[in-house]
């Protein structure tokens, strides 16, 4: 009988990345795309069949998270606007994007542990972002995790 993986976890693939941790990258550059060149949900969607690394994504979540980003992008900057230092059309792209996925899965995939949502934004952060970037991002998620999963963050 196979051991169970806890909630959240994806299998991993060769390279070290789990096929999830690949759709949160390939979510995070259809994001990016689209919050920079303004292309529409499908344009995006094209691209990121194309990519290398498509057939070792969980694309199921890979869909799900861009789907509801750019879907419910107003509101998911709702939950987070009052913890940035500036406008979010002043963030970099790659943090914005960043922060727009991680609130997305706090909100919308309670199954996941709040510390893994934040410690995979991290890791996009730290591969992605820039230099200081993925303390930022993991201070203002932490934040979120608290309004948005109050009694999970209170028994940490």
């Amino acid at each position: 009988m196979a051991a169970q993986q806890p909630a959240g976890a994806a299998r991993s693939r060769p390279g070290g990345r789990s096929a999830r941790r690949r759709a949160r990258e390939l979510a995070l550059q259809g994001v990016y795309e689209w919050l920079v060149g303004g292309q529409d949900l499908a344009a995006v969607e094209g691209h990121l069949m194309e990519s290398d690394h498509f057939d070792k994504a969980d694309r199921e979540h890979l869909r799900e998270i861009l789907h509801g980003v750019i879907d419910g992008a107003e509101a998911l900057r709702e939950q987070f606007v009052e913890f940035i230092d500036r406008r979010p059309e002043q963030l970099s792209p790659v943090e914005h994007g960043i922060l727009l996925i991680g609130t997305y899965e706090l909100r919308q995939r309670p199954e996941i542990p709040y510390r893994v949502v934040i410690n995979e934004a991290v890791e996009l952060a730290k591969s992605f972002g820039g230099t200081e970037g993925f303390k930022y991002v993991n201070g203002v998620l932490d934040k979120v995790a608290a309004r948005l999963r109050p009694h999970e963050v209170r028994l940490r």
